[in-house]
């Protein structure tokens, strides 16, 4: 009985753990907090991916403007140091989400995504440049 219970329980353990898979510390949700900490390393790239005119009703300082619905949108993100650390965001979380996966998939190595966006950003009273 008891041999009957550790197989089950080893079984079910692998089973999890092969589910699990690696973990992967390629891509990280950051707070405001750990993006003000963050932005203050040497090689950052800050990216803001929501549309022009988004863009200009106010960003973060230091942010450059890629739009992620833009078509050249895969062509400008190649323009960016894979090995440097990017932090994305967008309006609320929605699409800097999608990008992430798409900066891992070309080979970025050091990805962190603003939780909540700008959105977030400018309600803990962080300022913007406009």
């Amino acid at each position: 009985m008891k041999l009957k219970i550790v197989t089950i329980f080893c079984g079910l353990s692998m089973l999890l753990y092969n589910c699990k898979g690696e973990v992967d510390n390629t891509m990280k949700l950051i707070t405001v907090e750990e993006m003000q900490t963050l932005s203050k390393r040497d090689g950052v790239q800050l990216v803001d991916i929501r549309t022009p005119s988004e863009f200009s009703e106010g960003y973060i300082v230091n942010a450059q403007n890629m739009d992620y619905w833009s078509p050249d949108f895969d062509k400008r993100i190649e323009t960016l140091d894979k090995s440097k650390p990017i932090i994305i965001y967008c309006k609320s979380g929605g699409r800097s989400a999608k990008c992430a996966v798409q900066l891992k998939d070309k080979g970025f190595v050091e990805i962190y995504d603003l939780k909540g966006g700008i959105s977030k950003w400018k309600l803990q009273g962080m300022p913007i440049e406009k």
